[in-house]
C-alpha cells in the first residue's frame, strides 16, 4: 500500500501540475477566442460588412485561437507538437495549392465586402465588363448589363484590375461634342446651346456648365458641352439636350455638318 501511495504521489506531483496547466491554457484559450470573435464581429458590423462574411470571419478566428490553445496544452504533456504543426502546415499547403483559384476569389470577395469599392446598385466597369451590381458573393460578383444580361465575374479578376465605379459619386458630368458648319455663326450657336442648358432644371448650377469651342475640325467647328447633373439624371439629360440642340439648330438655320464628298467630272477632249 505504501508503494502504491508513493506511486500516486509521484504521479500527481509529476503530472498534476501539467494537467492543471493544460486545463488553464484551454480555459484561457477559449475565453480569448470568444473575446476575439466578439471584437472582430463588432468591428466588421461597424464597417457594414456582409453578415455572411462577419459570421465566417468570426468563426475562423475563434477556431484558429482554439487550435493554438490545444497545441499549447498538448505541449505541457511533452507531446512533440513540431511534427503535428508541420503536418497541419503540409495539409494546408496542399489544400491551398489545389484550391488556389477559389481561395484567391474568396480572399478578393472578403476584401471587396470589407473595403467596399462598390456596393449593390452601383454601375461599374471591371474585368472587361460593365453593368449594375446585383449581388456581391464570396466568390463572384453578379452584374446585370444595360440590356439585362446576367454576368458572374470572379472576384479575383475584379479586385486584381482597375475598378471604375461610375455611380459612386452623387453627381456626373455629361460630355457632348456638337459640330456646326463653318458658315454658321459661332455666337448664335453658343447662345442657343446656353439657353437650352440654362432652361433645364436638372442641370446643376454648381459646378457651372461648360460650353466652349474645342476644335476646328476638317468639316466642322466643334463645341464641347459639359453640364453637371445628379447621377440619376445623366442619361435623360444627355438624350434630351442632344435632341433639343438639333431642333433649335434646325429652327435657326444652324448647319450640322455630315460626311459628304464632292466629285469633279472632267470631260476628255476629242483629238
Amino acid at each position: 500500500m505504501e508503494s502504491v501511495y508513493n506511486e500516486l504521489v509521484r504521479f500527481a506531483t509529476t503530472y498534476g501540475i501539467k494537467i492543471i496547466g493544460a486545463i488553464l491554457i484551454l480555459i484561457v484559450g477559449r475565453f480569448a477566442a470568444g473575446l476575439f470573435r466578439r471584437v472582430v464581429t463588432k468591428l466588421l458590423k461597424k464597417r457594414d460588412v456582409d453578415p455572411a462574411v462577419i459570421s465566417f470571419t468570426g468563426s475562423l478566428c475563434y477556431f484558429l485561437i482554439l487550435t493554438i490553445a490545444l497545441i499549447a496544452s498538448l505541449a505541457k504533456f511533452g507531446v512533440e507538437t513540431t511534427s503535428f504543426v508541420a503536418v497541419l502546415g503540409a495539409v494546408g499547403f496542399a489544400v491551398g495549392f489545389a484550391l488556389q483559384g477559389s481561395l484567391a476569389n474568396f480572399a478578393a470577395g472578403v476584401l471587396i465586402l470589407v473595403l467596399r469599392p462598390y456596393r449593390v446598385g452601383d454601375f461599374i466597369e471591371a474585368a472587361g465588363v460593365s453593368g449594375s451590381v446585383k449581388e456581391i458573393q464570396l466568390f463572384t460578383t453578379v452584374l446585370a448589363t444595360p440590356d439585362n444580361i446576367r454576368i458572374l465575374v470572379p472576384n479575383g479578376k475584379v479586385y486584381g484590375e482597375v475598378i471604375k465605379n461610375i455611380t459612386a459619386n452623387p453627381t456626373r458630368r455629361v460630355d457632348l461634342v456638337i459640330g456646326i458648319g463653318y458658315d454658321s455663326s459661332i455666337k448664335k450657336a453658343y447662345d442657343l446651346i446656353n439657353t437650352i442648358i440654362q432652361a433645364d432644371d436638372r442641370v446643376l448650377k454648381d459646378p457651372a456648365p461648360t460650353i466652349a469651342v474645342a476644335e476646328l475640325a476638317d468639316s466642322s467647328v466643334n463645341f464641347v458641352v459639359r453640364p453637371w447633373v445628379k447621377k440619376e439624371d445623366y442619361w435623360s439629360v444627355k438624350f434630351d439636350v442632344t435632341e433639343r440642340i438639333k431642333e433649335k439648330f434646325d429652327e435657326h438655320g444652324i448647319e450640322i455638318p455630315f460626311p459628304q464628298r464632292t466629285v469633279h467630272m472632267v470631260s476628255a477632249g476629242t483629238g
